[in-house]
């Protein structure tokens, strides 16, 4: 017995040394080293490189590419926003290019020369952009149909989602727009955009809020300071608490210009009542009752739809500028079924199912409302990178490569040029940002000065992870001089 273990233990010494080669060329042949500009840009920032994970890739028709820089490609990282590309690709695929939200209009009673003698009720499908326009176009519609004065209520059916509110706002900043919570019927991102206009003559600035709302005292104007423009929103010492009654106690810098402040409204449990109501009443109609939420009769007759745009458009608004509540109502329309109400828990299994399914040798991310807004969503570097090739080869190829920021011309890095003026990138890369207190992210398409592609992920998870932005900007602009296909010295 003796004798067999120590041949034994001599076969583990021989293996383990033949071994060993392969194993450090694997580590080391996609590139583990830094290139030396984004290694000076986290020294800069005070960024350890443990706090950095990232792969580079080729973009090729067939096979597997082979990474032109790859570290720490399996460690779970808070991506932010980044991961909205999970729930919009997963929604493109699960769902289609074309796939429309359709808000229904129904009606009880009888219409009987221009006055509906019952209710009428909005159902909610999901939509994430059922915004200003489109709800006056909705109403315009309903009264095309000849009802101008209802006897009754309108009834808000939001039943199509099945959501539990949150009892804090994220970090703490309820009156953020991005800590808009979804909803089976979202109105107008249940958010309120304050227009200000300086008029140097009589000393004020003028004051435009959209959309309107019933009950609610709102400022037409604010006196006017030589102040500079600096910090201008703290200047106006506006006060949200009481969500009948906005103020502004401070003044508006005259040297501001005009400018806008979107503000989630305080009291969300009111906002489509209010909203709705007013514009009814701004539109021309009359209303009896009240506006309240309910459910839809089983009875109810259907008037007429009012349908969203095409999926294939509004990732682009979810991906471009970083749409939290937009990218939640995507998540949760994954798992409505009929006759069953979405919900987070249900939508994470059916991701995780598809995850499954298209991406079965790659590590599944942890999901929790599919925007990114979170502490706890995770995903491997390697993952999303298999991702980004997955999405690049297939049909949805285009809608989901044209609902990404296009460097120095749209979105989330529209002013990239300004920050990079020597940068070569304008036009040529494709790229979803992710920002938390401690986390920033990139991840995309960029296509370099030869013409090749390359898929980038990069997060950096840190308390000072905003420090460490030129890093990032240094591995896009890298892979855009075709950096990747040089040697690089080993940091």
């Amino acid at each position: 017995m003796r004798l067999r273990s120590f041949l034994a233990f001599l076969l583990s010494i021989s293996l383990a040394l033949q071994l060993a080669p392969a194993l450090a060329a694997n580590r080391t042949s996609a590139g583990t080293s830094l290139p030396p500009s984004v290694s000076q840009a986290l020294r800069q920032a005070g960024i350890p490189h443990s706090a950095f994970a990232a792969e580079v890739m080729p973009l090729v028709p067939q096979g597997l590419p082979t990474p032109v820089l790859s570290r720490q490609i399996h460690a779970p990282m808070n991506p932010a926003s980044v991961m909205k590309l999970v729930t919009t690709y997963a929604g493109l695929d699960l769902l289609g290019p074309q796939f429309t939200w359709d808000t229904r209009i129904w009606t009880t009673g009888e219409l009987r020369a221009g006055t509906l003698h019952g209710d009428l009720i909005i159902e909610g499908s999901g939509d994430p952009k059922w915004v200003r326009e489109r709800i006056e176009a909705t109403l315009t519609a309903i009264q095309a149909q000849g009802i101008k004065r209802i006897d009754g209520d309108i009834v808000l059916d939001r039943s199509v989602m099945n959501i539990t509110p949150r009892t804090e706002a994220f970090d703490d900043e309820p009156l953020r727009p991005y800590n808009v919570e979804p909803d089976g019927l979202l109105v107008n991102f249940k958010a309120l955009i304050f227009k200000f206009t300086p008029d140097p003559e009589n000393g004020v600035a003028r004051i435009e809020t959209e959309p309107r709302m019933d009950g609610v005292s709102l400022p037409t104007e604010v006196p006017l300071s030589a102040n500079a423009c600096q910090d201008w929103r703290s200047q106006l010492r506006a006060d949200f608490s009481n969500p009948s009654h906005i103020r502004f106690a401070g003044r508006y810098p005259a040297a501001c210009s005009a400018q806008e402040w979107p503000v989630a409204y305080s009291d969300p449990t009111q906002y489509a009542r209010r909203v709705v109501r007013g514009m009814w009443l701004a539109a021309g109609g009359q209303l009896n009752g009240e506006v309240r939420d309910g459910l839809r009769p089983a009875a109810a007759n259907l008037l007429l739809h009012s349908p969203s745009l095409p999926l294939s458009e509004l990732v682009a608004d979810i991906n471009k500028f970083s749409n939290n509540v937009m990218a939640q109502q995507l998540f949760l329309t994954l798992s409505v079924q009929p006759g069953v109400a979405g919900s987070f828990e249900q939508s994470r299994q059916r991701v995780v199912q598809w995850w499954r399914t298209r991406l079965p040798a790659h590590a599944v991310p942890t999901l929790d409302n599919g925007s990114g807004l979170s502490r706890r969503e995770r995903i491997e570097v390697r993952s999303l990178s298999a991702l980004l090739q997955l999405a690049a080869q297939g049909p949805l190829a285009q809608p989901f490569q044209n609902s990404l920021s296009i460097v120095g011309v749209d979105g989330t890095v529209k002013h990239w040029m300004e920050r990079h003026p020597d940068s070569r990138l304008q036009g040529k890369a494709w790229l979803k940002t992710g920002s938390l207190r401690d986390v920033t992210a990139v991840a995309g398409y960029v296509q370099s000065q030869s013409g090749r592609r390359y898929s980038i992920v990069a997060i950096i998870n840190h308390d000072e992870a905003k420090r460490a932005r030129p890093a990032l900007s240094a591995l896009l602009e890298w892979v855009g001089q075709d950096a990747p296909t040089r040697p690089h010295a080993k940091r």
